[in-house]
């Protein structure tokens, strides 16, 4: 017995030590260090398998990392469970997988810590293109929008009684299914008023601006801050249309507004050297954007990569 209490409280011990490492915040360059580091043992893990268990119990839960006044939460979930994998199966593959995914977080961690000293010159950016005249009406929700929300939640709330009363036997099935669908149609009433006089004003408010009103280094900005948030769909869905306003901005077509995706690729000629990257760029936007597939670190580094053969420096 005195054995099993010995080893008990090892594990509770380094169960502690593990935790307070995990939520632990460590500084941007802390991060990249312990990045380096591991970059450093998966590079050896052929030659020296027996580092796997030196990378397995060094790799935290997660990574807290606090920078430039923000802390960023990374979850460590994948790494480790391909990092299993490898213990498994010891194959290449897997291998080149761990170090593409860990090259490319200390990537995105040095464009932002690059990135801070230019904080001040991008919000001066933004702040002149909220200046202008066409965005002097936009803003946020109304009383008259808070309160259409109010009636809603209370209909919803109205419904959801009704539906609970049909328990009660003293009131017929008729006048259950009686209020339930006047609560319905009284319901489909008001959401088709509002979207009518929504409608009604989005026919009076300014039409719509070219993406080259946004200049594409803003767009790369927003982007990069999406992936360090790891929000890689949003991330990669930004930094398309870096690349569609850089091209916009270059002269590769007329800005217009109305304009998909497939149609800014149709308006390259064949001949053009941009076609096959534009036409890379916008397949990997409907896969992730529109086709709802899961996207990652990887997938938004390959798409810098093709932001750099448009001729858009990502650095």
């Amino acid at each position: 017995m005195p054995w099993l209490v010995f080893l008990m409280s090892i594990l509770i011990a380094t169960a502690a030590a593990q935790q307070k490492t995990a939520d632990a915040s460590l500084s941007l360059p802390q991060y990249i260090e312990a990045l380096d580091d591991t970059i450093a043992k998966v590079s050896v893990l052929k030659e020296q398998p027996k580092v796997v268990s030196d990378l397995r119990d060094g790799v935290p839960v997660r990574w807290r990392v606090a920078a430039d006044g923000n802390v960023f939460v990374i979850s460590t979930d994948s790494l480790r469970r391909e990092i299993g994998s490898w213990q498994r199966h010891q194959d290449d593959k897997t291998q080149q997988k761990i170090l593409a995914y860990l090259q490319t977080l200390r990537s995105e961690a040095a464009a932002y810590s690059s990135s801070t000293s230019n904080t001040a010159g991008h919000r001066a950016l933004l702040n002149s293109i909220l200046a202008r005249r066409e965005f002097h009406n936009v803003h946020g929700p109304t009383w008259l929008d808070l309160l259409k929300q109010r009636i809603s939640r209370w209909l919803f709330k109205l419904l959801g009684r009704a539906i609970r009363s049909s328990s009660i036997s003293d009131i017929s099935d008729f006048l259950v299914y009686g209020l339930i669908g006047i609560a319905v149609l009284v319901a489909a009433l008001w959401l088709y008023r509002s979207l009518k006089e929504s409608a009604h004003l989005e026919t009076i408010m300014p039409l719509a601006l070219p993406v080259s009103a946004k200049e594409w280094p803003v767009w790369l900005s927003e982007a990069r801050a999406a992936a360090s948030r790891t929000e890689w769909r949003n991330a990669v869905h930004l930094a398309y249309w870096a690349g569609i306003s850089f091209l916009e901005a270059n002269g590769s077509w007329r800005p217009d507004a109305a304009r998909t995706p497939r149609e800014y690729l149709r308006l390259l000629p064949p001949a053009s050297e941009h076609q096959p990257t534009l036409r890379s760029l916008t397949q990997k936007l409907e896969r992730v954007w529109y086709g709802m597939q899961s996207a990652d670190a990887i997938s938004f580094q390959e798409t810098l990569a093709e932001l750099e053969k448009l001729g858009c420096p990502c650095d």
